[in-house]
């Protein structure tokens, strides 16, 4: 084996050890059903997405990541918790990434913000929120009100969950998993402030049909043109979210 090929098969099983370590530590740990002095996990979904800039396409998505950039929170992010603004590639829970919410006149801003909800006696981020409940649990019930946002995404990836012959769900294929036919896929959640640093959770739903085989929840994506109506802390979201759409592409990574 040549010093070459020898490194990259330490690089493949490093990152698959690192795959396994970050998908048990997150993955089933990461979305909260109930108040948390009385927490029940429940196995979640889209805890990393992506960012691609290279694509002639993205024009926009890359207007929304300058903007970030040109921040001065990005700068506090940055300087004062060492969490520098990714701007392209994997994004994952804890990462900062741009977010679009309300500014200050309640039109649509782009923001940086940290991935996951802090959790009283928990190391782990809340990454996900379903969306049949958010109105109702304590732990996100204000937010839902108030504090939604849309976290844009060239796509999101997944692993494949199936029973193995003892019952237990085993993860297979990781899957990249986008909009059919659009360049940016919009990612509704919901925000608010942790020390004075926004922090956003990602909107889960039932999947489609088509997605069900892969997982048995996805993102609630809306269309673009909706985004400003999910911000507005005035909207009624409940009408919204029957707008959303599940017509996806994916393939296997």
């Amino acid at each position: 084996m040549t010093a070459v090929s020898l490194r990259c098969s330490v690089y493949i099983i490093a990152n698959e050890i690192y795959n396994f370590v970050y998908y048990n530590t997150f993955h089933h740990n990461s979305e909260i059903d109930n108040p948390p002095k009385d927490c029940y996990y429940k196995v979640t979904m889209c805890y990393r997405f992506y960012i691609d800039l290279m694509n002639d396409k993205e024009k926009e998505l890359r207007e929304i990541i300058r903007v970030a950039e040109k921040s001065l929170l990005a700068e506090k992010f940055r300087d004062k918790l060492s969490k520098p603004l990714v701007t392209s590639g994997e994004v994952r829970p804890t990462d900062v990434t741009a977010v679009i919410a309300p500014g200050r006149k309640r039109d649509k801003a782009v923001f940086p913000m940290k991935w996951g909800f802090s959790l009283k006696g928990s190391k782990q981020p809340l990454v996900n929120a379903r969306v049949e409940t958010a109105s109702v649990k304590p732990t996100f019930k204000n937010e839902w009100l108030s504090h939604r946002c849309i976290v844009p995404a060239s796509w999101y990836f997944e692993w494949e969950h199936f029973k193995s012959p003892d019952g237990k769900v085993k993860t297979g294929d990781k899957y990249s998993i986008q909009l059919r036919g659009a360049n940016i896929t919009y990612l509704c959640g919901l925000y608010r402030f942790e020390d004075e640093y926004p922090v956003f959770t990602v909107l889960t739903r039932e999947p489609s049909d088509e997605l069900r085989r892969i997982h048995d929840r996805m993102p609630l994506i809306l269309p673009e043109d909706m985004i400003n109506d999910w911000i507005r802390p005035e909207s009624k979201q409940e009408e919204l979210i029957s707008y959303d759409l599940t017509d996806m592409a994916f393939e296997r990574t």
